[in-house]
């Protein structure tokens, strides 16, 4: 039984039009908006805020970056204000987990094996599985 598999699956489809689904919605939601602020906001109010609502309306449904749509970068690019930043080349005066560098050293402690038998009976537990891996 032979399957038939979908190509270009990234593209959207048109369904209005020259416009995909997306799109439609997002002009539509822009001419809506400026049709409300039209009617019931005085002009000087409806240039003020229908310019910038246009031009959101014409960048997300027209204007891809980076070959992904604008909703992706405004998204990427609010989480991005949003979120605290860590940059591993700028020294900050805090050590490892917030500690300073005196404490860090002071409070690590370092234990000495006291005889090597732990080290042989390792070597040989080791060597007895290493035997038995080539046996089998």
């Amino acid at each position: 039984m032979r399957f038939e598999v979908p190509q270009f699956i990234e593209i959207e489809d048109k369904i209005f039009g020259p416009f995909t689904w997306r799109q439609f919605i997002y002009i539509g939601g822009g001419a809506g908006i400026a049709t409300v602020l039209f009617f019931v906001a005085p002009f000087f109010i409806f240039v003020l805020f229908g310019l910038p609502i246009a031009g959101l309306t014409f960048l997300l449904g027209f204007y891809p970056i980076n070959n992904q749509p604008f909703s992706i970068f405004l998204e990427s690019m609010v989480g991005y204000f949003r979120n605290s930043r860590l940059y591993l080349w700028r020294k900050s005066g805090t050590g490892v987990y917030g500690q300073d560098e005196d404490e860090a050293q002071s409070s690590q402690s370092y234990s000495v094996p006291t005889s090597g038998s732990n080290l042989t009976s390792l070597s040989r537990k080791l060597e007895l599985k290493a035997i038995q891996r080539q046996s089998n």
